[in-house]
């Protein structure tokens, strides 16, 4: 991977979701060690601290839940990757609910070139206002991104085609996500697939079908590993991801190299036990980034 600067911005926000505490996950994160693991690999780091997260604000769109504060918070979002873009850093967002990636990924669009999505995450966040169970925001990102929700969900000048995104881990759909999911042409790999082909093989072919795009944006959620190894998580699913599959991810993308934005989201310690879920977030951002067993 190219030793560009790497730029870390926080975003403590937990509007986009109904469970209270993963506002606290960049702290946990930054605690765990985050910044000294990178620059121990040889990275030149800036922490460039925590977006402001405003007031729950009201809701202008039904069934989207402070959609005027998430949105404000991802346009914050879409700014500062756009200046990491222009200054050729590599970005690292620290959520916070996974919600903040409407605004991380929209910016990341704005590079020249593709960008391919890699999306690892016990939920496919497929949900429009109109399908969504819950109306929290944190399960619309992929759908806002593509350009299905309505405003102010839509942040940016480009929209994600299904064709540069790739989905890991998926095991927890509603079920009219399902139904649109299934039409969307998106590449998922559920945990059965995972379960069948091995996370190698699911990386090989996750690397190929986004072999045209010039740069990767990889959006993590903590909750796509399994509660066991991650209890500290917003929306915990059993039956995830290990240890291991969840490193060679990583460690497969940065053999890959095009790796420019990460989110590393859903952390909550108020769930946590001795904050071993923030570690692990920065154990597998250690592996993205050139940590090496040998």
């Amino acid at each position: 991977m190219e030793r560009s600067p790497i730029r870390i911005h926080g975003i403590p926000m937990d509007i986009g979701q109904s469970r209270r505490g993963v506002d606290m996950g960049p702290s946990a994160i930054r605690y765990a060690g985050l910044q000294g693991r990178l620059e121990t690999l040889g990275w030149q780091v800036t922490d460039a601290g925590n977006l402001v997260i405003p007031d729950v604000a009201s809701d202008p769109i039904g069934n989207a839940h402070h959609s005027a504060g998430v949105a404000a918070v991802a346009q914050q979002a879409f700014v500062a990757m756009q200046r990491c873009v222009a200054a050729a850093e590599v970005a690292i967002f620290l959520g916070g609910d996974h919600s903040c990636a409407i605004g991380t990924i929209a910016g990341s669009l704005t590079r020249l070139g593709r960008t391919g999505v890699i999306w690892v995450d016990a939920h496919a966040d497929f949900n429009t206002p109109t399908t969504s169970p819950s109306g929290n925001v944190h399960g619309m990102v992929v759908a806002s991104v593509m350009g299905h929700c309505p405003a102010p969900l839509r942040i940016g000048p480009q929209h994600l085609p299904a064709t540069d995104i790739v989905m890991i881990a998926i095991r927890d759909l509603d079920p009219l996500e399902r139904l649109a999911l299934r039409n969307s042409g998106i590449r998922v790999f559920t945990m059965r697939d995972i379960d069948e082909q091995g996370m190698a093989g699911v990386m090989h072919t996750t690397r190929q079908l986004l072999g045209a795009c010039d740069s990767l944006h990889v959006s993590f959620d903590m909750d796509s590993l399994d509660p066991s190894i991650a209890p500290g998580v917003g929306t915990p699913v059993s039956g995830g991801l290990s240890i291991r599959e969840a490193h060679l991810i990583m460690e497969l993308l940065a053999d890959d190299g095009r790796v420019r934005a990460l989110d590393i989201v859903e952390v909550n310690p108020i769930l946590d036990q001795y904050n071993r879920t923030a570690e692990l977030a920065v154990a597998l951002t250690g592996s993205l980034f050139g940590q090496r067993i040998l």
